[in-house]
């Protein structure tokens, strides 16, 4: 991002909370957001440092599976970042990140003991920095007494990682990618439409850490993948498919298309060099079984971020039947 690219955001931001920013703290805070999955995936950005997206996106919620974030002030020369119990060294690019955003948002004399419990495995895609990100957002929100409009802090959240833009809400969500230098356009925002007989599976193939992050994905995936070229028009058709049959309350077309779009994207980084493959054997393994299952008349259908790990699509009139060929799905009902 060119110097100037950099002020126009920054400024965007100290505008937003010129009239907060100087409120005087709560003692403490906290606040949950769940983890979420693209059924139309955000890969690829526009400009890096601000996480600004080529494309936009649309996910579901995971209810309960996501980040609960406290957060205290605290009298020391820096911030405290705890994950899951542990301290985290302040060195470590987690505990950067986390800082980096607290700094940008915060009067530069108040530190902060950041408490955050991913009920997700961390940095193995299942978006724990979509949830975290914004639990952190939605807590700091509290702890400033800002009471910032949610499109606003949807931007806030994606400073920190792209898809936490979306994490603010329940249910359905879409971020559209924006077109202006400073970012400010580039926000999530829930859809209204309700599928209580949607149900999401996850299948943990791993609960390690990713060797590639997505951040490093995308930028390997844009400079040397020759089929990343087509990978935006085809996300924007995918994206309009999938708003428009979760509106019509179309289950194949809107699985269908998401299965598709996750193929597509994965089939970019494969194409890139190095090649980017986040699958291991035992993911092709469980995805070869989806698709035997569908060819059998199951309408079952599966997604897959940057990670291992398989989340299923279908409805609950057909929990019975994954649950026995899955033994050891979690089933998530996004919507209660």
């Amino acid at each position: 991002m060119s110097q100037t690219n950099a002020d126009a955001v920054c400024t965007w931001v100290d505008q937003m909370l010129d009239q907060q920013k100087h409120n005087s703290p709560a003692a403490q805070a906290s606040a949950y957001a769940p983890s979420n999955i693209a059924l139309s995936k955000y890969w690829g950005k526009r400009e890096t440092s601000f996480n600004l997206p080529i494309t936009g996106s649309l996910s579901i919620s995971l209810a309960q599976h996501g980040t609960r974030t406290g957060l205290s002030v605290i009298d020391a020369p820096q911030h405290q970042v705890i994950l899951n119990g542990a301290a985290i060294d302040a060195n470590s690019s987690f505990a950067v990140k986390v800082c980096q955003w607290l700094d940008r948002v915060l009067p530069s004399d108040l530190k902060l003991r950041i408490d955050t419990h991913n009920t997700v495995p961390t940095a193995a895609g299942l978006a724990s920095s979509a949830s975290g990100f914004a639990a952190l957002t939605l807590a700091t929100n509290t702890l400033m007494g800002w009471q910032l409009p949610e499109h606003q802090l949807s931007a806030l959240a994606r400073l920190g990682s792209g898809s936490a833009s979306r994490s603010l809400w329940h249910g359905f969500a879409k971020w559209q990618a924006g077109q202006l230098e400073d970012g400010s356009d580039s926000i999530a925002f829930p859809l209204t439409q309700q599928w209580p007989q949607l149900r999401i599976g996850l299948l943990t193939i791993s609960s390690q850490i990713k060797a590639v992050s997505s951040r490093e994905g995308m930028a390997r995936t844009i400079a040397t993948s020759a089929l990343y070229k087509q990978w935006p028009q085809q996300a924007q058709t995918n994206l309009a498919a999938i708003e428009s049959a979760i509106t019509e309350g179309d289950f194949e077309t809107m699985a269908a298309t998401a299965e598709h779009n996750a193929m597509s994207m994965h089939a970019t980084m494969a194409a890139a060099w190095p090649p980017l493959v986040y699958w291991q054997p035992e993911s092709l393994i469980q995805m070869q079984k989806v698709w035997q299952l569908r060819q059998q008349g199951l309408p079952l259908y599966l997604t897959m971020d940057a990670g291992p790990n398989l989340k299923l699509l279908y409805e609950a009139k057909h929990q019975t039947d994954v649950q026995a060929a899955f033994p050891d799905v979690q089933v998530i009902s996004p919507f209660g």
